[in-house]
């Protein structure tokens, strides 16, 4: 994994242990991004007023593939965040109306919906999943108890940003199938990072980021909607697009003026990703975070929040650390400041965690001075 990261822009200063936050882009594929800018600065009535649908179109043709799906299912859109307001914002609530979700979804969409909810009287419903986490079977099990007659959509995440844990949405999407229920996965960490085949989840819609683990420039994002689905969702600027022989596709794509740049180069993510055999890289990746999930289990003197080996992380882990919640922004400064750390101190449930992330870039030499600084820190 060394010669990776000569590849990446990253500081080489800093031990960078977050790319879970906002990715890092390659420089294959940030080249590309500029050059697209720079094609489109040549002559930018050509390519946005004559050349941007074709070339849009055809910037899905590689994604659909790599997600297993059709192609005029998906849209690109800047992040997940923005897919999951697509959604929140589409659907027809009506008062007591319920929206079923666990206590480990991301910040920002938990706003979406308490918005949407408390302008239409519907209800989001929130089932606890305490730590540690056992099995996905008692996962599945523990969140479909919290399933009434009111229930009209599941909304999950894939990987959760908080807790770093890979939900089986593969199998909440067969069952809500079967009982009437529409789904909303959130994979806003799941490109790049795990496999994601569209047609095997079934989701009736997901949204994912490509400049996370996919190593897209930033503001690429998709959303899927099964075709049965789409015409019920409104994008988030009405525009050229909007015509009474509208499609999914020409009603999301045009969004005023805009720079497409980063939309264009996810095809040269994909592809980086295929040069350099990212499977062999990604299971390197987990095999490091393992490794370092046991590391910080002997200097932290905590328990896992999850069993090994049981599906639930991929090259991003959180464990929990013997800080004070009042005392977690400083001691993430601290880590940053005094120790050149990059890495996320998260607070959830009245405890305080550290996620890291493990990319192609980290070697077991950023772990250990991880280790190193927390050894210091703690004790």
């Amino acid at each position: 994994m060394n010669a990776l990261r000569d590849l990446f822009l990253l500081d080489p200063n800093v031990v960078f242990l977050n790319h879970g936050s906002f990715g890092a882009c390659p420089k294959p594929v940030f080249e590309a991004y500029q050059a697209w800018q720079l094609e489109l600065e040549r002559q930018p009535v050509a390519f946005l007023g004559r050349r941007f649908d074709a070339l849009m179109d055809a910037a899905r043709e590689p994604l659909a593939v790599y997600l297993n799906t059709a192609r005029d299912n998906l849209v690109y859109v800047q992040n997940a965040t923005t897919g999951v307001n697509i959604v929140a914002r589409s659907l027809d609530w009506q008062p007591g109306d319920e929206i079923l979700t666990t206590d480990h979804e991301y910040g920002a969409c938990n706003f979406t919906w308490e918005e949407m909810c408390a302008r239409t009287g519907a209800r989001y419903v929130k089932v606890a999943m305490p730590l540690p986490v056992t099995t996905h079977a008692d996962f599945v099990e523990r969140l479909w108890a919290g399933v009434t007659p009111r229930t009209k959509l599941i909304y999950l995440s894939h990987i959760t940003s908080p807790t770093g844990l890979i939900f089986p949405v593969a199998e909440v999407c067969r069952r809500a199938r079967a009982a009437g229920i529409m789904t909303l996965v959130d994979g806003a960490h799941a490109p790049g990072h795990i496999p994601i085949d569209l047609t095997a989840i079934d989701a009736d819609f997901y949204t994912g980021n490509f400049h996370k683990w996919l190593c897209a420039p930033k503001g690429s994002a998709f959303l899927f909607a099964r075709p049965e689905q789409q015409a019920a969702l409104l994008p988030p600027t009405i525009s050229w697009g909007w015509t009474e022989t509208r499609t999914f596709v020409t009603a999301h794509q045009p969004q005023g003026t805009r720079d497409p740049a980063a939309y264009l180069t996810v095809p040269n993510a994909i592809q980086f990703q295929r040069d350099y055999d990212w499977d062999s890289v990604r299971a390197s990746c987990y095999a490091l975070i393992r490794e370092t999930r046991e590391r910080l289990m002997a200097v932290t003197e905590l328990d896992p929040i999850m069993p090994d080996g049981e599906g639930w992380i991929g090259q991003m882990v959180a464990h929990p650390i013997p800080v004070q919640v009042e005392d977690a922004l400083a001691f993430k400064t601290r880590l940053y400041d005094e120790y050149r750390v990059e890495a996320p101190i998260v607070v959830w449930g009245g405890r305080v965690f550290i996620r890291i992330s493990v990319q192609g870039y980290n070697t077991r030499a950023d772990i250990d001075h991880l280790i190193s600084a927390l050894t210091s820190m703690l004790h």
